[in-house]
């Protein structure tokens, strides 16, 4: 069942801004949360306003702020983390500044120790099936072919 709750404009404005304050959003969130509220278009239009004049709402912070966390925390690679902010309809100008966030030498140490670790835990006997499977998983997390090969290429001589 929907939410049945009616705010005015005054405290679904109050509620994105804690909603802003509490994580960085992207646009297409705020829009979510406040259709999800059941405010009318203009409403919407209005609040999603007053969060960008006051700072809560700001495109390029959420897009670096992303970058940053899902390379640090959960070691997704450049691909993966493009098409993510993609779906969230970041800008191309955003999502170029949002990887400059990701310092090649960090990223190519980790990509190093995401492979080592997944090498070792993969049980495969056969040495091509246990290759291909790790080159399957570190697609899945989004880093480039031609750094894949290069890491495999290290991990096995």
């Amino acid at each position: 069942m929907k939410n049945e709750k009616s705010y005015t404009v005054a405290e679904a404005t109050k509620l994105m801004e804690n909603f802003c304050a509490y994580q960085e959003r992207c646009h297409k969130e705020v829009d979510q949360k406040l259709y999800n509220l059941n405010m009318i278009p203009e409403a919407r239009d209005k609040i999603t306003l007053h969060l960008l004049q006051h700072n809560f709402l700001n495109e390029e912070r959420f897009s670096k702020a992303f970058a940053r966390g899902k390379f640090s925390i959960k070691n997704w690679g450049r691909v993966r983390i493009v098409n993510e902010l993609k779906f969230r309809n970041i800008s191309p100008y955003n999502i170029k500044t949002a990887l400059k966030e990701i310092d090649q030498t960090d990223y190519l140490q980790t990509i190093q120790n995401v492979a080592e670790k997944k090498w070792d835990l993969i049980k495969e006997p056969n040495a091509f099936k246990k290759r291909s499977k790790l080159i399957s998983y570190l697609s899945s997390k989004g880093y480039e072919t031609e750094i894949i090969y290069e890491v495999m290429n290290g991990l096995l001589k």
